[in-house]
Order: structure tokens, then C-alpha cells, then sequence
């Protein structure tokens, strides 16, 4: 049985030819991306806005009446609910706003979320209440600011990390290139309004670190080729470099992909927008290794010469045996 191959051995894609025009469009991206992320906003669950979320099975029925659902409770005067099935298709999360005299007042929101039980009790006999929480605008902010802290201190910690494991250089593309991707995936959020809840800072963070084993991986290949060809010009190795590790790159993004879009396709709702971001997620971060992460070290300067190694104590040992070897 021969092997499946999703790249051919010895590829030699120039992949830094297009450089300059994929920068210029990657950058434009990433204004268009904050653009709408300021203009239209994100659409924050009740984790981040604040709200209640009441959970519904209908135990008779093989759907749920969502549209009739959103009906009945935006009837009640508290805005427009947020209505999404969860699990299965008889099961629904109703999210719905709280009005500000009701904010920081336990008994006004048990109240209102006593009112809404109600009337979906009322409407569908066969309803039965899972569970009802609530979370305050101020929880809701705190949750907002540390999501944004965690945010910021994985990608500085990675880029330092980085930084003291190759070069300052390195550092910051990766930091450039794990800026790309969070941007790519808050401005698809944006774009198409759906739901931006605490689970999708954990699809981001997972996003990073994704794109944070992608690109160490063609960096460190990088930095072994700078040392073994340091007379070879700068774009003609990363091609190389990158081209090594080619064939690792798309099989570990294949085989992500196997699982995620099945899961995308056919999963519960849900789970829809964490297995959304992450499926964006492996596009960009898999791109942002060939285009971001690489081609900026030729706009910082690094060479070969500057990866000469220093000389250990066991490098010299092994190289005084040589010479001592070699006389005759």
C-alpha cells in the first residue's frame, strides 16, 4: 500500500516572489478586519453584554418553534431575544438583555426571568426549564477586560519567548503574524455578527497556539539554514526553508481539518461559532507562517552572518579531537 502524499518530495514553490502583494493585501485585511470590528461591533453573548440565558427542551416536539419563540418573548418588551438551539434540535438558549433599572438588582432580574419562564410555559406545555443565569454588566465588562489582558499577555509571552529562543527579529514576526490572525478571526465576527462569547476566546487562544507551533517550526528550520548557507541571499533561503517544511505544514492542517469540518457541517449549533474560528483559524495561521512569519525577516535585516554559533565547551573538545586526530 503506497503512501498518501500531499506534497511531492523536493517542492520548490518560490513562495517569496509574492511577497510585497500578499503583505499589501494581508494589511488591508487587517484594516477592513478592525474597521468593522469598530464600525459594526462584535455581537456579544450575555458572558460579555450581560443578560440572562434561559435553557428550554421541548420534550414533545422534534424541533423547537424558534421563530415563534423569538416572537412570544420580544413581545415582552425587553428587546430582541437571542435564540440559538443548543444540543440537540428540540433544545434552545434564550439570551435577552436586561433593562438597566434591572441591572445590579437580583430581585428585578429573578422578576424578569420569572416572567419569560412563564410565558414560554404557558405557550408550550411541554416545555421544560433546564436552567436560567444571569450575569450583570459589570461581570460582564470584568469579563470583557481579562478576555482582552489574556489576549495580549499569550501573544507578548509568546513573542518573548520566541525572541530569546532565536532573535529579536523573530519575535516580532511572530507577534506581527499572531496579530494577523486574531484580526482575521475578530473581523469574520464581526463581519457576520455571530455570537463573541468566552468560548471563542478560547478558540482564539487555541488559534495562537496553532499558529505559534507553525511558525517555531519553520523558523527553527530557517535558523538551521542560516547557519549551514550563510553566503545563500535571504529570500532564496526562506523559500527553501520553507519548502522543508511544506509537507508537515499542510498534513497537520489536513488532519485538523478532517475533524473540524464534519464538526462545522453537521455539528450542534451551539458549538458552531468555536469550531468556526478555529476552521478560519488553521487557514490563516497556516498562511501567516508562509507570508507573514518569513518574509518580514528580510525587512529586518537578518542574514547568516549573525547566526554564526558560538563555540561550546563540548564544540571544542570535538573539534581539538579532530585536529588531534589529523596530525600525523
Amino acid at each position: 500500500m503506497r503512501l498518501i502524499k500531499l506534497v511531492p518530495d523536493n517542492t520548490n514553490i518560490h513562495f517569496l516572489r509574492w511577497r510585497v502583494p500578499f503583505y499589501i493585501i494581508s494589511c488591508l485585511l487587517i484594516a477592513a478586519s478592525w474597521g468593522l470590528v469598530l464600525t459594526k461591533g462584535l455581537n456579544y453573548g450575555v458572558d460579555f453584554a450581560g443578560g440572562q440565558e434561559i435553557q428550554a427542551t421541548f420534550t414533545k416536539q422534534e424541533e423547537a418553534p424558534i421563530a415563534s419563540l423569538r416572537e412570544l418573548i420580544g413581545g415582552l418588551g425587553y428587546g430582541e431575544p437571542v435564540i440559538q438551539r443548543f444540543g440537540e434540535a428540540n433544545e434552545v438558549s434564550i439570551r435577552s438583555k436586561l433593562p438597566e433599572e434591572a441591572e445590579g438588582n437580583p430581585g428585578a432580574a429573578a422578576q424578569i426571568s420569572k416572567q419569560i419562564t412563564s410565558a414560554i410555559s404557558t405557550a408550550y406545555p411541554d416545555v421544560r426549564i433546564d436552567g436560567v443565569s444571569t450575569v450583570s454588566g459589570k461581570v460582564s465588562g470584568e469579563f470583557r477586560e481579562m478576555a482582552i489582558w489574556a489576549l495580549g499577555a499569550a501573544m507578548l509571552a509568546i513573542s518573548l519567548y520566541i525572541w530569546v529562543r532565536f532573535e529579536w527579529q523573530f519575535g516580532v514576526g511572530a507577534l506581527f503574524a499572531l496579530f494577523h490572525d486574531v484580526s482575521l478571526t475578530l473581523g469574520m465576527f464581526a463581519l457576520f455578527q455571530m455570537e463573541f462569547s468566552l468560548q471563542i476566546i478560547a478558540a482564539i487562544l487555541a488559534i495562537i497556539g496553532y499558529s505559534l507551533n507553525d511558525t517555531i517550526v519553520v523558523y527553527d528550520r530557517i535558523r538551521e539554514d542560516l547557519k549551514k548557507y550563510r553566503k545563500m541571499p535571504l529570500p532564496e533561503l526562506l523559500d527553501m526553508s520553507v519548502n522543508e517544511t511544506l509537507a508537515r505544514t499542510v498534513m497537520t492542517s489536513a488532519t485538523l481539518l478532517v475533524a473540524l469540518i464534519p464538526l462545522l457541517i453537521f455539528g450542534p449549533e451551539s458549538l458552531f461559532g468555536l469550531v468556526a474560528a478555529i476552521t478560519v483559524g488553521i487557514f490563516v495561521g497556516t498562511y501567516s507562517s508562509i507570508y507573514m512569519a518569513a518574509p518580514i525577516l528580510i525587512w529586518l535585516g537578518v542574514s547568516g552572518e549573525s547566526f554564526i554559533p558560538n563555540e561550546s565547551d563540548i564544540d571544542r573538545q570535538e573539534r581539538l579531537a579532530r585536529e588531534r586526530a589529523a596530525k600525523p
